[in-house]
């Protein structure tokens, strides 16, 4: 069957069943809450301001500490000294300070005996000239502990505040992809910085892309008729957070969405439709199209790929709900800081 049969099909069911005098697939009710903020939004998996890092983070923190210390050519855990100093780490630009919490849980295997006092927790704003914390211990263990420390702590400051700064522009729509350096930990200084975390993991959330569908579905000819029959037959259930499937063309946005419309009325969550490489013209005409024929209310639309900070107010403005872009954390600067010691 070709595109515009198969939106043909889709919008003759939804045509006839307003016609007959039924309500057209009502969306299930969601709270306000939920209503606002995408699926896309999963930084309550990582991380609470009540409680701290999640189990699933301090994983993350143990795996990556344990890989920096060895980098580092650390085998052994510094138990303390004779020669007691004091070092000060300043911020020397502004930005939003992430990384205290896997800075807190490194030194409690690795260098027992330091203390830290931090002045900025995790999320806090600085400005240059600001002190950040003070260690205090053996000066053996700090300067072997220097580098991590500030490595750790430079890298996910530096993600926050790109991240923050994407937001201010953007807000609730600038979301990471899976594209990381430190995996679940860049996703936490993202959401620290105001931005979304898209699916934490191949698992957390259902994404469909275009070898998915030729692997599963190899008899059925065309990319429209596999996301057709895809979404026909998926389980919403086993999908996990979301359900996310990939979009090449305005026909196949149309498709899936029209699809996934006559299915809402079973109860199930909107889908979410990547418009892959589409450009902020292109993404506008698409959200307009969905909400002629009546179908923008099913699905959340994400924005990916070529989404750049020059031209960022474009896409805040062309009707999507999320835009995710590696660039808030891949390549970006480290946050500048320095540590001192005391009579340095």
């Amino acid at each position: 069957m070709s595109s515009n049969a198969l939106i043909k099909t889709c919008t003759a069911s939804l045509t006839a069943k307003a016609s007959n005098g039924f309500e057209v697939n009502e969306p299930p009710a969601q709270s306000v809450a939920e209503a606002s903020r995408p699926p896309h939004d999963r930084g309550h998996a990582l991380w609470s301001a009540e409680d701290g890092p999640t189990r699933m983070l301090l994983g993350s923190f143990d795996r990556w500490v344990g890989a920096v210390i060895a980098d580092d050519g650390i085998d052994m855990p510094f138990m303390g000294g004779s020669d007691p100093v004091e070092a000060t780490i300043v911020a020397r630009a502004d930005g939003i300070i992430v990384g205290t919490s896997p800075i807190d849980h490194m030194l409690q295997i690795w260098a027992p005996s330091l203390k830290i006092t931090w002045r900025a927790g995790d999320g806090k704003k600085v400005s240059k000239g600001d002190e950040i914390a003070t260690l205090t211990g053996d000066k053996e263990a700090v300067l072997a502990m220097e580098r991590s420390i500030l490595n750790i702590l430079g890298q996910l400051s530096g993600i926050a505040t790109e991240a923050k700064r994407w937001s201010a522009i953007a807000p609730g729509q600038i979301a990471c992809t899976r594209k990381t350096i430190w995996g679940l930990m860049d996703k936490w200084a993202v959401h620290l910085g105001g931005g979304l975390t898209h699916r934490l993991n191949r698992t957390d959330a259902t994404m469909i892309k275009e070898n998915d569908l030729a692997s599963m579905l190899r008899d059925v000819d065309g990319h429209a008729n596999r996301i057709a029959s895809f979404l026909q037959e998926v389980d919403p259930s086993t999908c996990g957070a979301f359900l996310e499937i990939e979009v090449r063309e305005n026909k196949e946005a149309i498709i899936a969405a029209a699809m996934w419309a006559q299915r809402r009325e079973q109860g199930v969550k909107k889908l979410v439709i990547m418009l892959d490489n589409f450009g902020p013209e292109r993404c506008k005409e698409v959200a307009a199209e969905l909400t002629e024929m009546g179908l923008r209310e099913h699905v959340v639309l994400e924005a990916s790929g070529g989404i750049e900070f020059d031209h960022l107010e474009l896409w805040h403005e062309c009707g999507l709900d999320v835009l995710s872009t590696s660039a808030i954390n891949r390549g970006v600067a480290p946050l500048d800081m320095s540590m001192l010691m005391s009579g340095a």
